[in-house]
C-alpha cells in the first residue's frame, strides 16, 4: 500500500511542463498599481494586523514599508506617514504575514531534456503561489537548475515566492547502498541544496550511514519515512520533516502498510508516544491531510475537476490526474472512513503534545492545482480538530523557526514586526473567525512589492485564456 501510495510527482510535474495550471480569483478591490520592483515606501494604514508572534490582533494599526521592509509597526494615531509613500487604506482589513507551501514541486527536468524549463513555465506556476497569498515554498523535487532559479527569485528577477530547494532525493533506487548515499549527500551540499529529500526503499544501513554523513556535512533531511526505517527510529536519528504523516500509522499498528492491518491493530497509546518523541526531537510535520483523502477515497473525477480553479488546468493535466484517480488500489468505504480519520487522530496528538506544523500539500500532485490546494488543505487540517491560530502558525511564524533553527539560514519573515522583510497578504476578513477569509485578499506584498488584487485577476484572466478557461 505505501508503495502504490508513493508520489508520483515527477510525472505530473512533467505535465506542468507541457501545459502549467492555474487557479481563480474573487473580486478586484485594490486599483492600486504594482511597481515594477520592492524599491518604494508603502504604508498600510488603519489596519487590523496579525503579528503572528503570539495569538492576538493589533486594531487600528499603520504598517510602514521601505524598500522591502517593514520600518514600523504601531497604532494609527501615533505612527507617521512617510512623505510620498503610497498608501494603501486598511480600514476594514486584516494584514498578516505571507504564507508558506513547505511541499511544492518545481517541475523537474526530463531525462535528455533542456537543462531548464522554459522560463514562461515556471513564471506561470510561481505566479499561482503568489495569487494565492503564498510568499515562500520549499521544492521537494530537486533539480540543478532550481540552484540559479533561487538566486534569480531573490535577486528579484522574478514575481514569485522566495525558494528553498530540496536536493534530488534519496531512495530505493538512487541510493541502493551506503556509498551512494553517501556519494549523494556530498553532492547535493557541493551543490548547494538547501536540503536532502528522502522518498521510501531505503535500507536501514543506507539511511544510518547517510544520517552519519549528513550529520557530518551538516545538512538536514526529510520527507518520507522508509519502512525499513520506521518512524522511532527516524525521529531518533535526526529526520527534520515528517510529510504526509508518513510512517506513524505503520509505527503505532502491526507496521504493515495496509490500512486494513493498521485500522485492526492500531494501538492508541502508541500513537500518543510517537507524537510526545517528534514533540522532543524537535522535527517537524507537513500533513498534507488533503492529498491524502483524494489518494485514499478515490473521488469522482469529474466532481472534482469541476472546482473553480481547474477551469484554468490544462486538458493535459486534468487527463493525467484523471488517470492517476482511476489507479490504485480499490479500499471499502469503512475502510477509507476509518483510515482518514485515524491520519486525523494523529494529527491532533501530534499538535497535543506540541509538535510544530508545516503547511504543505505535495502540490503539483493528484488534484492539487498550486496555491489552491493550500486553502484546500488547511480546510482538512482544521477538520482535524486545530485551531485556526495553529494552522496560520504552520505557515508563517514556524517556517520561519525552521529556516532558522534547521536549515541554519536567516529567517527575516514569518512575523509582522520592524526590521522584517516584507512578504505581506492584506485580507478582507478575519482567517482567525475563518480559514477561507484567507482566499479574500485584496492584495499581496512579496519581498516589498505590491501585488494588488487587480493585477492577480489580470494575470490569472491570462492563465484562464491561455487554457481555454
Amino acid at each position: 500500500m505505501r508503495t502504490t501510495m508513493t508520489m508520483r510527482t515527477g510525472a505530473l510535474a512533467m505535465a506542468l511542463l507541457m501545459a502549467p495550471a492555474a487557479g481563480g480569483a474573487e473580486e478586484t478591490i485594490d486599483p492600486t498599481p504594482s511597481p515594477s520592483a520592492v524599491d518604494g515606501t508603502w504604508a498600510f494604514t488603519h489596519v487590523s494586523v496579525l503579528p503572528m508572534d503570539r495569538e492576538r490582533v493589533l486594531d487600528d494599526h499603520t504598517v510602514v514599508v521601505v524598500d522591502g521592509v517593514i520600518t514600523a509597526v504601531g497604532p494609527a494615531a501615533s505612527v507617521e506617514v512617510p512623505q510620498g509613500a503610497t498608501v494603501i487604506d486598511g480600514r476594514g482589513r486584516w494584514l498578516m504575514p505571507g504564507l508558506a507551501e513547505m511541499h511544492a514541486h518545481v517541475p523537474p527536468v526530463p531525462p535528455g531534456g533542456p537543462t531548464r524549463p522554459p522560463q514562461a513555465v515556471l513564471d506561470d506556476i510561481l505566479f499561482l503561489y503568489v495569487a494565492n497569498g503564498i510568499t515562500a515554498i520549499r521544492g521537494m523535487l530537486g533539480s540543478p537548475y532550481q540552484i540559479d532559479l533561487r538566486a534569480e527569485i531573490r535577486a528579484e528577477e522574478h514575481l514569485a515566492p522566495d525558494f528553498w530547494a530540496a536536493a534530488p532525493s534519496i531512495n530505493g533506487q538512487s541510493a541502493p547502498t551506503p556509498e551512494a548515499a553517501e556519494a549523494m549527500i556530498r553532492e547535493a551540499v557541493a551543490a548547494g541544496y538547501d536540503l536532502m529529500k528522502i522518498h521510501p526503499g531505503v535500507s536501514l544501513e543506507t539511511w544510518d550511514h547517510m544520517v552519519a554523513v549528513a550529520d557530518e556535512v551538516g545538512l538536514t533531511f526529510g520527507g518520507h519515512v522508509p519502512a525499513a526505517v520506521g518512524i522511532e527510529h527516524a525521529l531518533a536519528t535526526g529526520i527534520s520533516t515528517v510529510d504526509h504523516v508518513d510512517g506513524y500509522l505503520e509505527g503505532a499498528s502491526a507496521g504493515s502498510g495496509d490500512p486494513n492491518v493498521v485500522l485492526q491493530t492500531l494501538d492508541e497509546d502508541r500513537m500518543r508516544a510517537l507524537a510526545r518523541q517528534t514533540a522532543e526531537t524537535g522535527a517537524y510535520v507537513v500533513p498534507t491531510m488533503y492529498l491524502w483523502e483524494n489518494l485514499f477515497s478515490k473521488p469522482n473525477s469529474d466532481a472534482v475537476l469541476a472546482q473553480p480553479e481547474m477551469r484554468y488546468v490544462s486538458e493535459a493535466q486534468r487527463n493525467a490526474w484523471r488517470n492517476q484517480n482511476a489507479g490504485g488500489p480499490d479500499l471499502a468505504p469503512a475502510v477509507v472512513d476509518g483510515f482518514l480519520d485515524a491520519r486525523k487522530r494523529m494529527l491532533r496528538y501530534l499538535v497535543e503534545a506540541g509538535a510544530p506544523l508545516l503547511m504543505g500539500t505535495d502540490s503539483p500532485q493528484l488534484f492539487n492545482v498550486p496555491g489552491f490546494a493550500l486553502h484546500r488543505e488547511l480546510a482538512v487540517v482544521a477538520d482535524a480538530g486545530i485551531s485556526n491560530y495553529t494552522v496560520l502558525e504552520s505557515g508563517t511564524r514556524n517556517v520561519a523557526r525552521y529556516v532558522a533553527e534547521v536549515l541554519g539560514q536567516e529567517a527575516d519573515f514569518g512575523v509582522v514586526a520592524e526590521g522584517l522583510r516584507a512578504d505581506l497578504v492584506l485580507l478582507e476578513a478575519n482567517p482567525l473567525d475563518d480559514l477561507a477569509n484567507l482566499t479574500e485578499r485584496a492584495g499581496v506584498m512579496v519581498r516589498g512589492r505590491w501585488v494588488p488584487r487587480s493585477e492577480i485577476d489580470a494575470g490569472l484572466a491570462a492563465l484562464a485564456a491561455k487554457h481555454g478557461g
